[in-house]
């Protein structure tokens, strides 16, 4: 029972939408979920709300540093994948959420504010290693990228993750209106109508190639104990 973290300091970087996505199809793929709804905004749990049940999906609100441990603990025997949903903030349950991770997802938009933010996940990352010993596996993904156009930000943004030797997904998440709109229809993209929701298929196919990155770089493996936060 894997537990991905969705980690950027700066609000507005795209980790909810990637989190809602890499959800809804690993449970589309049979894989049960529970998302753990730290964002003091409440998005996911929004959207739980109007979706009603979603199958192999739980969500889990008002997720705090005292209780998120609890959680991930009493629900690793129904669960094959945690999703943790945080704050666009540095804080004492950012750190926590990243000491119980076996992935850490850092979504950086490509502007030089996102990667300012996605650089102190990956300092903090650092740290871990260097004073604890423990090294927590992570990437970045790239998001709402225009399909179309490269801009020179995002171009300056890949760069500095080379430089940095930061793994970045092959598949960035790009800018598609079915991505907003979920949140407000409820339900997932296969449950949408294609009919009222532009390049609806695009957006399918955009979801399954990055759910099945993250499939490959974090395979489920058994039921074990929680690893200890740092």
């Amino acid at each position: 029972m894997p537990v991905i973290t969705l980690a950027n300091t700066k609000g507005g970087a795209g980790k909810t939408t990637a989190a809602l996505i890499l959800a809804t199809e690993l449970a589309r793929h049979g894989a049960r979920v529970t998302i753990l709804d730290a964002d003091p905004q409440h998005w996911i749990s929004h959207w739980m709300d109007i979706s009603g049940a979603v199958r192999n999906i739980q969500v889990i609100s008002h997720v705090t540093m005292a209780s998120i441990q609890g959680h991930i603990r009493e629900n690793r025997h129904n669960t094959d994948y945690f999703i943790v949903d945080l704050a666009g903030a540095r804080n004492t349950l950012m750190a926590t959420a990243i000491g119980l991770s076996d992935h850490v997802l850092i979504p950086i938009q490509g502007c030089a504010m996102d990667a300012k933010g996605g650089a102190q996940v990956l300092e903090l990352l650092g740290h871990l290693e260097e004073k604890a010993g423990i090294r927590i596996p992570h990437s970045v993904v790239l998001t709402r990228v225009n399909s179309l156009v490269t801009t020179r930000a995002l171009q300056v943004v890949k760069e500095l993750l080379a430089e940095r030797r930061v793994t970045v997904l092959d598949t960035p998440i790009i800018e598609r209106s079915a991505f907003r709109d979920i949140f407000d229809c409820g339900g997932t993209l296969q449950t949408m109508d294609a009919s009222r929701v532009s390049n609806l298929d695009k957006a399918r196919d955009n979801a399954r190639t990055f759910a099945d990155e993250v499939r490959r770089l974090v395979p489920l493996r058994t039921v074990g104990t929680v690893r200890r936060a740092a």
